[in-house]
């Protein structure tokens, strides 16, 4: 079969039972393009730091707040390009991210507009992979409870503050450059200047509420009256019980309760995590046809519970996936984590059958970040994802059982808009489309040629952490 692919990455004609020709990038098995529907790309920087102290989540959340504090427009964009380019060699060609790093510590704004988020922007073209920015408000530090100044970057004073931001945002993203940090941004001098040649139709923007905890009814429906009908929208949901408690006392409903009543579950809605659900939640998501987005080595990771994630899908609910913290940046284990956590639960075998694994990673998770479909037909985004089937993990694994079987290291080229973009664990030169940009495309040896580091995610990784890591904690009045 071959595809032929327009210069808008859509595929343009479909041919069965035809030749090679010169010139054709020959793929063997292949995958739909992945999506990672929930990150936030500097919770990566905690992997392999956390495992020590026990505790759980409120207490990792404390680290990941020490995080945030460090961060500022140059090093979140060093750290953002280097986590998307773990994420595209694995096989992700699309990621979700729920950003709530808006401002300083402290909460003060950036001198160049929408600094933080245009350097999300930035990373993602300079890497390659889509990007559905799920810029998110986030109000308070509690039900009932003001934020607290580890909370404070993340805030926007009100839903109205809020939407106002995010309409513009929507238009710079829109306007003739999709990235354009100036010196400045950072306390310790600035990042260098960086733009884009233009809008980037893989760079779009999407919207969350961070949760029940962060944001009260009455801004939720502000903000459901206030966004597009169209655009994508995403909720953390009963991560925790003590959100349940929490909410319960103070507006007699479950969190899933309150969503229905302002109205907001419909198709266009995903909740993420969904761990701690009545039967009754589980019927309202379902019927309601919103996406589950469930995120099953964070959730192992940070011992927060299995889900209900079956019993969700048979109500009617959409699955998808996401790898969250990051503690793992793997499709196919997150898949099988899907799996795994049914099993572990039941006690029987196939309770999600390979298809439903595959479309949960692909369209599914495409869907609830406002993509379009993936069936390779006419018009549809050229994203895709080759697999060796004779690796030491998959030798003999029937091909429809690949999500079982294998993991990101099988993975070779990585297609993006009909570009490839990765091969074989490594940023392909030219793959992001940019023109002139840094990354895949940037700095070269004395031969013209990328320089390697460029182009290897380890080597960004090392990078992008050290400078984070031996960036000195600001000054205690203005620590997150």
């Amino acid at each position: 079969m071959r595809l032929e692919v327009g210069g808008d990455g859509r595929i343009q004609t479909v041919t069965p039972h035809c030749r090679p020709r010169p010139g054709d990038v020959r793929l063997g098995t292949v995958l739909p393009g992945l999506a990672n529907a929930h990150s936030h790309v500097f919770h990566r920087a905690l992997r392999g730091r956390t495992h020590d102290a026990g505790g759980d989540f409120w207490q990792w959340r404390e680290a990941m707040y020490r995080v945030a504090g460090r961060l500022d427009p140059e090093h979140y964009f060093l750290l953002a390009r280097a986590v998307f380019a773990e994420m595209l060699v694995a096989g992700f060609t699309a990621v979700g991210e729920f950003h709530y790093l808006h401002h300083r510590p402290g909460g003060a704004k950036y001198p160049t507009e929408h600094a933080m988020e245009l350097a999300l922007a930035a990373a993602a073209q300079e890497v390659g992979i889509r990007l559905v920015l799920l810029d998110t408000l986030y109000l308070d530090g509690g039900v009932g409870v003001p934020l607290a100044p580890a909370q404070r970057a993340f805030g926007d004073g009100s839903a109205a503050a809020w939407l106002a931001r995010w309409h513009a945002l929507r238009a710079a993203l829109g306007g003739t450059a999709v990235a354009g940090l100036v010196d400045g941004d950072a306390p310790g001098g600035g990042p260098d200047a960086r733009s884009a040649a233009g809008t980037d139709a893989r760079v779009t923007l999407g919207a969350a509420i961070h949760s029940v905890r962060a944001v009260t009814p009455t801004a939720m429906r502000e903000v459901l009256e206030g966004l597009p009908g169209t655009v994508p929208l995403h909720i953390h949901l009963s991560e925790q019980p003590q959100e349940n408690t929490d909410c319960r006392a103070a507006y007699g409903r479950t969190p899933t309760e309150v969503l229905a009543w302002l109205g907001a579950l419909t198709p266009r809605l995903s909740v993420v995590h969904a761990t701690h659900l009545t039967s009754e939640d589980v019927a309202l998501i379902g019927t309601s046809g919103a996406t589950v987005v469930i995120c099953p080595t964070t959730e192992a990771d940070l011992g927060d519970g299995i889900g209900p994630a079956l019993r969700l899908h048979r109500a009617g609910a959409r699955i998808a996936l996401g790898s969250d913290q990051h503690a793992v940046i793997d499709p196919l284990l997150e898949m099988r984590g899907l799996e795994a956590g049914e099993r572990l639960t039941s006690g029987r075998r196939g309770r999600f059958t390979p298809a439903e694994l595959l479309a949960a990673a692909s369209d599914n998770g495409y869907a609830a970040l406002g993509l379009d479909r993936q069936r390779l037909a006419p018009g549809d985004l050229c994203d895709l994802v080759e697999v060796a089937g004779d690796s030491i993990r998959t030798a003999g694994s029937l091909p429809e059982q690949l999500p079982l079987t294998a993991t990101s290291a099988d993975v070779r080229r990585v297609i993006v808009g009909g570009r490839v973009v990765a091969d074989s664990g490594v940023l392909v030169p030219g793959g992001s489309g940019a023109e002139g940009g840094s990354g895949a495309e940037g700095s070269s040896g004395a031969e013209g040629e990328p320089l390697p580091g460029e182009l290897r995610p380890e080597i960004l990784l090392r990078d992008a952490l050290a400078a984070l890591h031996d960036t000195a904690a600001p000054a205690s009045g203005e620590r997150p």
